[in-house]
């Protein structure tokens, strides 16, 4: 074989080997893009786990700014509550004003003085971000739009919200209304709960029929319901104070990611990056529930003076998120009784401290599953003659 030959044959495998290693690079320099605060295009953005709401990724994620249409993830919030509590329905029938049907921007061109079905003007602000379904509602729920207003400031207290303030239930411009990647990030988690939500979100374009018959087309703003992977949800929004924001929830496998996005220079940058920011978490992190009723199957309390036991319930789940590239040792340490006088259904009768790494993390409660009185006379007299 001649000396050429040999060369390339040699040089073959060492090509391979150096593609290979350029490849992988130019991956990490994607997720490095879409991570790195000096490569993020937009005011502010943050990626968070859904179940932990562990912060995974954080460019001025408290930065107060205009949110524009954003805004209306609070406004469906509250409207799922009280749909929830059962205060208002979905088959409701809503009676627009003509404040209500002379929004401008996003719209869905709502007749004043006709009645709408509930759920239809819920359904129109999830697609296509309506302004005038919006009023509407808040108007319905609260009386007044500054009733509704009120509502869903006191909201943000509730959470914990320190860095957002609601001037209107829409997001059209207005110098008092601001917000932050972060505290949306946690509405959204919020909003997420709801199956109704869901049941509206998914959907990518349907008519909009009027109670005239007039017919107007609804297309869902998010692109990323259509385009990305296992999207969940979202919200977009655009003004010329706000520039174009978007928050945005997605689950793959077993793991649930929100990003948020605001002030993107244009709508293609703002979906790019939402989606970089959900690509980075999903390839970067895993999330694996460590505590959980299943974990307490094989856990009973024996009922003082009788034949009877206990089974228990979780008050919660708990959520260890943690980084591919680091081993996170976890372990549970319970602290119950070993008998009870009587117990009622939910009772709090214990805990279990959920320890990651060596360190007490949380702490969270165990409850009785089911309703126990205290032995009567002839109860314990029945467990003697057992014995």
């Amino acid at each position: 074989m001649s000396k050429k030959k040999m060369c390339v044959y040699f040089l073959t495998p060492v090509i391979a080997v150096m593609l290979l290693i350029i490849a992988l690079l130019y991956h990490q320099t994607l997720i490095t893009h879409a991570t790195n605060e000096s490569e993020v295009t937009s005011r502010s953005s943050v990626v968070i786990e859904r179940n932990s709401a562990k912060v995974l990724h954080d460019t001025n994620s408290h930065a107060r700014h205009p949110i524009a249409s954003v805004t209306k993830l609070m406004t469906v919030l509250l409207t799922l509550e009280k749909i929830d509590s059962n205060e208002i329905s979905l088959e409701d029938k809503v009676l627009v004003s003509s404040n209500a049907s002379g929004m401008g921007g996003s719209q869905i061109f709502l007749d004043a003085d006709c009645e709408y079905v509930l759920g239809d003007l819920l359904k129109s602000i999830i697609v296509a971000s309506a302004n005038d379904s919006s009023v509407a509602l808040a108007e319905y729920i609260a009386g007044s739009e500054n009733n509704f207003v009120q509502m869903m400031n006191n909201k943000c207290r509730e959470l914990g919200l320190i860095d957002t303030h609601y001037a209107n239930c829409t997001g059209l411009p207005s110098a008092e209304g601001y917000s932050s990647a972060y505290d949306q990030a946690i509405i959204l988690n919020r909003v997420l709960d709801y199956d109704t939500y869901h049941d509206y979100s998914s959907i990518w374009m349907e008519d909009f029929t009027h109670p005239s018959g007039r017919i107007t087309q609804m297309t869902n703003t998010n692109k990323l319901s259509r385009f990305y992977e296992g999207c969940i949800g979202g919200k977009t929004g655009s003004t010329n104070e706000a520039k174009y924001c978007l928050a945005v929830g997605a689950k793959r496998n077993d793991m649930q990611i929100i990003a948020v996005v605001l002030g993107a220079e244009n709508s293609k940058d703002r979906f790019k990056l939402a989606s970089d920011l959900l690509n980075y978490g999903f390839e970067n992190f895993t999330s694996k529930t460590i505590f959980s009723n299943n974990d307490l199957s094989d856990k009973i309390i024996k009922i003082k003076g009788m034949d009877r036991y206990t089974t228990l319930k979780a008050e919660r789940d708990y959520t260890v998120v943690s980084n591919k590239n680091e081993d996170t040792n976890f372990s549970l340490s319970y602290h119950l009784p070993n008998m009870l006088t009587k117990v009622k259904e939910n009772e709090v009768v214990g805990n279990v401290e959920i320890i990651v790494d060596g360190i007490v993390v949380d702490c969270i409660n165990i409850l009785s599953a089911e309703t126990h009185d205290e032995a009567s006379l002839w109860d314990y007299m029945k467990e003697i003659v057992k014995k």
